[in-house]
């Protein structure tokens, strides 16, 4: 009867330890949530247990760019939370430029950490993403405790830059022709994911974008980046100071925004900042130098726990 006992028990055991790493990996594999800014839908990813990460793509891109961080960021003891901006893949895609002015792209942040029932997050951003995500900071500083940038500049470096800078002016031509009317009618899902390198990758890209909404991509554009470059640019705008500590990452090969902008970042943060140039990286800089990217956004952030 003891054996007998004893054998149940270590079954009973047995079968107990199997469910409960079923449950935790079913707890860290990626899920899909929604959160609301007003009656507006926003999709994201989440994986792993732990302080809460926001990640916000830029343009053309949507959440599985951050793929390989998340895998990353989630063994390291962290929930990160991949979001669809307005207008991509999964999320809603109101019509009109208003829809896409700064403080609903905020608004959007705000409700994905809201959702997760968090008061605070760290954030991460990349292109349009790392530009909302400094606009946050700015706006809602109650909203971020650690902010790692990739590839753009604070706007202020940003404003300088598209001012002075001959180069800088020439390179965001393109934003240029994304304001004009109808620029979206030039745009393809294929094209748009023309950038993608990895070939298991590409074809999510492609399903993605012909569920995104290309005039909406061009509404960030229309909405947000300064009409105006050179002396007519305007005059500096002060900002706050941010409040949390700050790290830039940045591809010295990115034809779309010079490394110069980054100059005179740590005039506008209060707390310390870091930034690593990567040459030989492009725009894409979080696929250009995957492992280099990955381990110092995981090491930065597990330095300030």
């Amino acid at each position: 009867m003891g054996r007998t006992f004893a054998r149940l028990a270590g079954a009973l055991a047995a079968l107990l330890l199997i469910a409960g790493a079923t449950q935790a990996a079913a707890a860290a594999k990626p899920a899909d949530r929604y959160a609301l800014n007003g009656a507006v839908k926003i999709h994201y990813v989440v994986e792993g247990k732990g302080p809460l990460v926001v990640l916000v793509h830029g343009f053309p891109d949507y959440w599985a760019t951050w793929k390989p961080l998340m895998a990353e960021l989630s063994a390291a003891g962290y929930r990160t939370a991949a979001m669809d901006t307005r207008g991509y893949n999964l999320s809603d895609k109101p019509k009109g430029e208003a829809a896409y002015a700064m403080a609903n792209l905020i608004g959007d942040v705000a409700a994905v950490v809201a959702a997760e029932g968090q008061k605070s997050t760290i954030l991460i951003g990349h292109d349009w993403g790392a530009a909302i995500s400094w606009q946050v900071a700015l706006n809602r500083p109650e909203l971020v405790n650690r902010l790692v940038i990739l590839s753009v500049p604070h706007p202020a470096g940003m404003a300088r830059e598209l001012a002075t800078n001959k180069d800088q002016q020439a390179n965001s031509q393109y934003a240029r022709n994304f304001q004009k009317e109808g620029s979206e009618k030039m745009l393809s899902a294929e094209g748009l994911a023309g950038w993608v390198k990895d070939p298991a990758e590409k074809p999510g890209y492609v399903e993605a974008f012909k569920r995104s909404d290309f005039a909406a991509m061009m509404n960030y554009y229309r909405a947000n980046y300064p009409k105006t470059a050179g002396p007519d640019a305007g005059p500096e705008v002060p900002f706050p100071m941010i409040r949390a500590p700050v790290l830039v990452i940045h591809g010295m090969g990115d034809k779309a925004l010079n490394a110069q902008g980054h100059a005179g970042t740590w005039n506008h943060v209060a707390a310390d900042t870091t930034i690593l140039m990567i040459p030989g990286a492009g725009h894409f800089v979080q696929h250009d130098a995957e492992t280099l990217v990955n381990r110092t956004i995981k090491d930065w952030l597990n330095a300030r726990r």
